[in-house]
């Protein structure tokens, strides 16, 4: 029987710190001053296996408000398996450490850092900032998880957002197992479109609302990038290799908002994750405080809610629900049934200490 070459792995320098094969380092990436003078920077963990693979970067709190990644990377991070790694595993779980500790979505300069991409080393906090996390992760990487979540008062199913179109990153988004994925287009100045320039596949995952924990999405979140990394051969199978795949999950092509049709209090009647009828659905009901005048809200095209207004206080105009079109709107509803079934399910609880069960 033939051996198996062992190809070993290579050091990985990252802020001017090197991480050796089989290491695990924790770096602090210095972005500034303040003027305060507290100096801004963006911690890094990095783990370099011993032997070969790709380089993958997980980063969440690009917008400092949105927490469900950095718990989704606290808790990826103390995976056992992590110790046989094949490649090099880069988590950056706060990128925007100023709006984190100020439960912000923005920078001291009030700039998007999500908007700002590639950045400049001489620019605005958030233009260097954009520079340091391109230049010293993403450009090291091979490929690329960015964890997000709805702004706000404002809710998203989980779902995975990348270029469909790649084979590479679609077998990616297909390997995460979120329940839909959308074909989306690239923003100007995102982190993604600056990752897609360079050629490097790379998904974002969007789950729950900002400054809240959604153990849902969190669970989903962990799960989705261990996927990742076994479809990558990062990580091992487990002893059982039971396959979870059921289908592939829904794609949809094209999405739209639902907006309230006059101001007032807002009660929505519908789940994110439902399906919606055109014109049938009664979404939600829009009435003045002294409910004399009731507006009901109906979608004009049939869909699935995927994220949602949670204020109760609307004007008119504004986005209440957003919707996603599919070939077949009832294959959808099904797997985001079976979805919710699976991450509900206590023995799908992701323990900081145990190995993740095969998933593919």
């Amino acid at each position: 029987m033939a051996t198996r070459k062992i190809i070993p792995n290579q050091p990985i320098l990252i802020g001017g710190v090197t991480v050796c094969p089989g290491e695990k380092k924790t770096i602090d990436l210095k972005v500034g001053e303040l003027y305060t003078h507290s100096e801004l920077s963006m911690p890094v963990q990095v783990w370099c296996g011993r032997q070969a693979g790709p380089v993958l970067f997980v980063s969440a709190a690009i917008h400092g408000d949105e927490l469900n990644g950095v718990e989704i990377i606290r808790r990826l991070l103390k995976i056992k398996s992590l110790k046989r790694l094949k490649g090099t595993l880069i988590a950056v779980p706060i990128v925007n450490l100023h709006g984190f500790i100020n439960h912000s979505r923005y920078l001291p300069d009030r700039r998007d850092l999500n908007r700002s991409f590639p950045g400049s080393q001489t620019g605005s906090i958030a233009a260097r900032l954009a520079h340091i996390f391109l230049t010293e992760v993403v450009n090291k990487s091979t490929h690329g998880i960015d964890l997000h979540t709805g702004a706000i008062n404002r809710s998203n199913l989980p779902q995975i957002r990348a270029n469909l179109d790649d084979e590479q990153t679609l077998a990616m988004a297909e390997a995460f197992q979120a329940p839909l994925m959308l074909n989306a287009n690239l923003r100007d100045g995102s982190l993604r479109a600056a990752a897609v320039k360079k050629q490097i596949p790379i998904l974002l995952y969007e789950a729950g609302e900002a400054l809240r924990f959604d153990e849902v999405s969190i669970r989903a979140g962990v799960r989705g990038i261990v996927n990742v990394m076994r479809h990558l051969a990062m990580l091992p199978k487990t002893r059982s290799q039971r396959t979870v795949y059921k289908r592939k999950p829904a794609i949809a092509r094209s999405s739209y908002w639902v907006r309230a049709p006059q101001s007032g209090i807002f009660r929505s009647l519908v789940a994110d994750g439902d399906r919606i009828k055109a014109q049938e659905t009664l979404l939600g009901v829009i009435a003045d405080p002294f409910g004399e005048t009731e507006q009901e809200v109906y979608a004009t095209s049939s869909g699935i809610v995927i994220g949602q207004m949670r204020m109760p206080l609307v004007n008119e105009g504004e986005a209440l629900y957003h919707l996603a079109k599919f070939a077949r709107t009832d294959l959808a509803e099904d797997y985001v049934e079976e979805f919710h079934e699976e991450m509900q399910d206590d023995s799908s609880l992701l323990y900081p200490t145990d190995d993740i069960p095969t998933l593919g």
